[in-house]
């Protein structure tokens, strides 16, 4: 798979995310298709075109905490969509057993078909 399709599955796996919800990395690159590709999806997100309006907010790593220093305008801007979200972030860090997506396999299967041309 090239890297032009790998980023558009990555982007149109981080659009299905539902609001009130977060993914780690890993499970947007396994989810994509892309297992093992933890390190793509952060590459696909620094190099989206910002006229996707992807939800970049709703990703963070494992273990529950943002990828950016805790200092940073990022973190500040993640923090403050995921709680506008219902979702809330104690001491830099969101709940994953409680706000995890875990998509069914039919929302997998029957998600709204892409914007993005396969051919």
């Amino acid at each position: 798979m090239d890297r032009e399709t790998r980023m558009r599955r990555i982007w149109e796996t981080i659009q299905e995310i539902p609001e009130g919800s977060v993914a780690n990395y890993g499970q947007v690159a396994e989810i994509a298709g892309i297992p093992r590709g933890a390190r793509q999806v952060a590459y696909a997100l620094r190099h989206a075109p910002r006229s996707l309006n992807l939800p970049w907010h709703r990703v963070i790593t494992a273990s529950g905490k943002s990828a950016f220093d805790a200092n940073s305008r990022h973190f500040k801007m993640q923090c403050s969509r995921l709680i506008e979200e219902g979702v809330p972030v104690i001491n830099g860090k969101v709940d994953m057993e409680k706000y995890r997506w875990a998509p069914g396999l039919d929302e997998l299967l029957w998600k709204p078909s892409s914007s993005w041309d396969e051919t």
